[in-house]
């Protein structure tokens, strides 16, 4: 049940033409001068820490979020740090930690957001309604952050991908980082963000490490929603990508370009709000689109990148289909060599590619 405050609330139920295009948004930073390298999980962990330091309104609340220092590690120190008041261990019930707001700004941890179905109730019949149902009256500044997608030997009940479940649900903005800049950049808009936010980790990318520009290393970092990341320049086709997948793209770019293939990379970063100037600015480009996402090809987030296109002017300059890469339609096999085949690599990425560019 809700129970509405004033500017908060309790929850308790314990994404060969000549073109004229504009350049792309880089905002995500602008110096080419890194500082040091660091893991996703470190610059996630720097993201939480600052703005809890920033904002005392900001707390933390999950399972094992405290003493255990978080299942990833990801909050490392800050129990020690800010103490049982502002980093709170729950019971194991993701139904009873998931709402809590009553006027402060929870980072709600899920152990894996397989298990965010247990509190699906809270976070998109309540939650994500609040502002709207309220006239704008009352704010629901939560961000519900974990794993998302497939991880490795962990079964079918752990390994779903919900990012077009999330992003299909208006009153939602849903982040999905891949490096350490996107991480920490985006986490901390998240959490100064009046309403809530579904932050899609990686389980794969925690120990990643990252270049660092000097203004992902700055206190005031940010990035904002809905701009997208050129993470490789290109002219034959375009990859759009997020989260753990744009590695795959990034691979399977280097080997098409032994072939004489350029492929232009876009990191979506953010599923909603959603980057589709950047997609489409691309497109007149290179005249050539593919998909690549971990998640299934049914109602995906590649499908909806395909319809946007289809009705934009975008269209006009397609001189082939738009494809997808997706996950096998199967729940994930256990068995490592299935698990394996169930997920898009850069081989199933060079085949659609030269697919899409009549490649033999």
């Amino acid at each position: 049940f809700f129970i509405m405050l004033s500017k908060a609330f309790v929850c308790f139920g314990i994404r060969n033409k000549v073109v004229l295009f504009s350049p792309y948004i880089r905002t995500f930073s602008t110096s080419n001068a890194y500082l040091a390298k660091m893991t996703v999980r470190d610059a996630l962990n720097a993201a939480i820490d600052e703005e809890m330091h920033r904002d005392d309104r900001v707390f933390l609340i999950g399972e094992e979020v405290a003493q255990y220092e978080g299942a990833y590690k990801v909050t490392k120190g800050l129990w020690k740090k800010y103490g049982d008041r502002r980093v709170v261990d729950t019971p194991i019930t993701e139904m009873g930690f998931t709402g809590l707001a009553a006027g402060l700004r929870p980072i709600c941890e899920f152990m894996t957001f397989n298990f965010s179905m247990q509190a699906i109730d809270h976070i998109v019949n309540s939650s994500a309604k609040t502002l709207y149902m309220s006239a704008g009256q009352i704010s629901s500044p939560i961000v519900f952050r974990g794993p998302n997608s497939t991880a490795v030997g962990v079964g079918a009940q752990h390994s779903q991908d919900f990012s077009s479940w999330y992003a299909q649900c208006p009153g939602m903005k849903v982040l999905s980082p891949f490096s350490s800049e996107d991480a920490k950049g985006l986490l901390k808009t998240a959490i100064r963000d009046e309403n809530p936010v579904v932050f899609l980790e990686n389980e794969l990318l925690y120990g990643v490490p990252f270049d660092m520009s000097e203004e992902a290393m700055k206190d005031d970092f940010l990035i904002p929603m809905g701009v997208a990341k050129v993470e490789r320049d290109g002219s034959h086709i375009t990859l759009v990508s997020f989260s753990r997948m744009v590695q795959v793209c990034l691979d399977a770019a280097e080997e098409l370009e032994k072939m004489g293939v350029s492929a232009e990379i876009i990191n979506l970063r953010s599923l909603r709000p959603f980057d589709m100037e950047t997609i489409k600015q691309s497109v007149m480009k290179t005249n050539h689109l593919v998909t690549v996402e971990n998640g299934w090809h049914f109602c995906g987030v590649g499908a909806e990148i395909c319809a946007q296109v289809m009705e934009s002017e975008a269209f006009d300059y397609l001189d082939a289909p738009v494809l997808r890469v997706a996950g096998v339609e199967v729940p994930m096999p256990y068995a490592h060599n299935l698990e394996t085949a169930a997920q898009p690599t850069p081989q199933d990425v060079i085949r659609v590619v030269k697919r899409s560019l009549n490649i033999k």
